[in-house]
């Protein structure tokens, strides 16, 4: 099973349809904000994957939580636009709330760096900003949940 992760995109609904019809095999697609609107027409475009979505620190009045909670494939997963956990400054804040709450991945994003890390048995998954990254060509994740385990992947636009 593969879950897409987007976040950041900031008003480049053209390179999110793009990636969407690049990961047709995603049942999953989670957005991590600043520009939710952004993703709200791909739910009708693609009603066959399910669509979870956080507000970030760009999301003015935004009706969407800035952190949520998911089970997918037997995972527990937090994700969160992140800048209410300060991951400018790492992610620790992160790592202590998934162990708190058992959590198997984290996803954030805000900083608009690609990261992944495996830390005291949790991932954590930042797919950099699919619009407009800081650092190299603008990216997102993909996380394959299989019986062998889980395996995310940052792929470049």
């Amino acid at each position: 099973m593969r879950i897409l992760v987007l976040s950041d995109s900031h008003g480049r609904t053209n390179v999110i349809d793009k990636i969407l019809s690049e990961q047709p095999e995603t049942e999953y697609v989670f957005f991590l904000g600043d520009k939710t609107s952004d993703i709200e027409d791909f739910e009708f475009i693609y009603p066959q994957k399910q669509f979870f979505v956080v507000c970030g620190n760009c999301d003015y009045c935004s009706s969407y939580p800035s952190v949520s909670v998911a089970n997918v494939c037997g995972k527990r997963i937090l994700f969160t636009h992140g800048h209410n956990f300060s991951v400018k400054y790492g992610t620790q804040r992160l790592l202590a709330a998934a162990k708190e709450n058992n959590y198997d991945i984290v996803l954030f994003g805000h900083t608009h760096i690609p990261t992944t890390l495996y830390e005291d048995g949790v991932y954590l998954v930042n797919p950099g900003s699919c619009g407009n990254s800081r650092e190299g060509a603008p990216s997102y994740a993909v996380i394959d949940i299989t019986d062998s385990g889980v395996m995310p992947i940052i792929i470049r636009i």
